[in-house]
């Protein structure tokens, strides 16, 4: 509601909309007024145009959803989580569904609440990411019995034979051994591990490519995935003789970290620290984070495809389809004294 005395909202002016846009003012003009003859996604950028100048879009223009789609996360507080919720809603958001994020907090709803919740609400389908799917000591049966009552889903970060659903997931494993090789290039020849709860399939792959790696000789530390888990974790290998740790998260890196500075040593220059997830923040970290950095575009678009493939009735193979992690380096690894 406007202020009391404020001026009336201007209309929307053709020109400002045009160089926003960068297109001509015949095609936002055409646009506007619902016309034919405009490729999809110049009309696209027009309506993101208007967006962006703060005009509401005529009613015509209004995209009607095609249906609500939940999207079941663990947390807000770990960057990647927001990360991965931001493409996945943009993504589907661009194909005319509705999403409903929906998270889990302690003392809060359960991921089974969650999902009775959001099937109650009528969704069409829900994108799960680093659920109980991934917990190997969870029962797999709820996804059959999601199944059960019509409803497609497609789950992100940890892989379940028994679940007859499309997964998508980073190669876990190649990413330890990524960092691995880096560290030892670097001239470091302790390296340890700092990584999550043992019964995560995730964590297992982790601990399995370090270990082919290390050739089973690099320590491995098991804690909680925050930075008071990396802290712990990584005070156990410095006690190890480590001078390179390897973390399962980019937040347990920081506290990788901040066990190093508790020691009166430095990040890099007496123990490197590699993370893992890389989410934007990671790059302005002191030192910026060298890390793995998870595809999250490809990996949220090849997700929310082969969701709406099962909504549309086009089933895509049940099997996992897994993406390769990039090594990003900064200052947070060096040369080994």
């Amino acid at each position: 509601m406007a202020e009391p005395g404020a001026p009336p909202p201007q209309p929307a002016r053709l020109a400002d909309i045009a160089e926003q846009a960068e297109v001509s003012e015949a095609t936002v003009s055409r646009v506007l007024n619902g016309k034919s003859g405009v490729a999809a996604a110049t009309r696209q950028r027009v309506l993101a145009a208007l967006d962006v100048l703060g005009y509401e879009r005529p009613l015509r223009l209004r995209q009607r959803s095609a249906g609500l789609v939940g999207l079941v996360i663990p947390e807000l507080t770990n960057p990647i989580f927001p990360a991965f919720a931001q493409v996945i809603e943009q993504v589907l958001a661009g194909h005319g569904y509705t999403p409903v994020l929906c998270t889990q907090s302690p003392g809060g709803a359960t991921e089974d609440e969650l999902v009775d919740q959001l099937v109650e609400r009528g969704v069409t389908g829900i994108v799960f990411m680093s659920g109980l799917h991934a917990d190997t000591s969870a029962d797999p049966a709820r996804y059959a019995r999601l199944a059960g009552r019509g409803v497609p889903f497609v789950l992100i970060n940890g892989f379940n034979p028994q679940v007859k659903a499309p997964f998508v997931s980073p190669d876990d494993a190649a990413a330890t051994r990524i960092a691995v090789q880096h560290l030892r290039a670097l001239g470091h020849r302790d390296i340890g591990l700092a990584v999550g709860p043992q019964r995560f399939v995730p964590v297992r792959r982790k601990v399995a490519g370090f270990h082919e790696e290390t050739g089973g000789l690099g320590a491995v530390r098991h804690s909680l995935f925050s930075v008071e888990g990396g802290q712990a974790a990584a005070s156990a290998l410095l006690d190890a003789g480590c001078t390179g740790i390897v973390c399962g998260s980019d937040m347990m890196a920081l506290g990788a970290i901040r066990a190093v500075r508790q020691r009166g040593l430095d990040v890099p220059g007496d123990v490197s620290v590699v993370g893992y997830d890389d989410s934007d923040l990671f790059a302005f970290t002191d030192p910026p984070l060298t890390t793995l950095r998870q595809p999250v575009r490809a990996m949220a678009s090849a997700a929310v495809d082969s969701l709406l493939e099962e909504i549309n009735g086009n089933p895509v193979q049940h099997t996992e389809f897994v993406f390769q992690p990039e090594l990003v380096v900064r200052g947070s690894t060096a040369q080994a004294r």
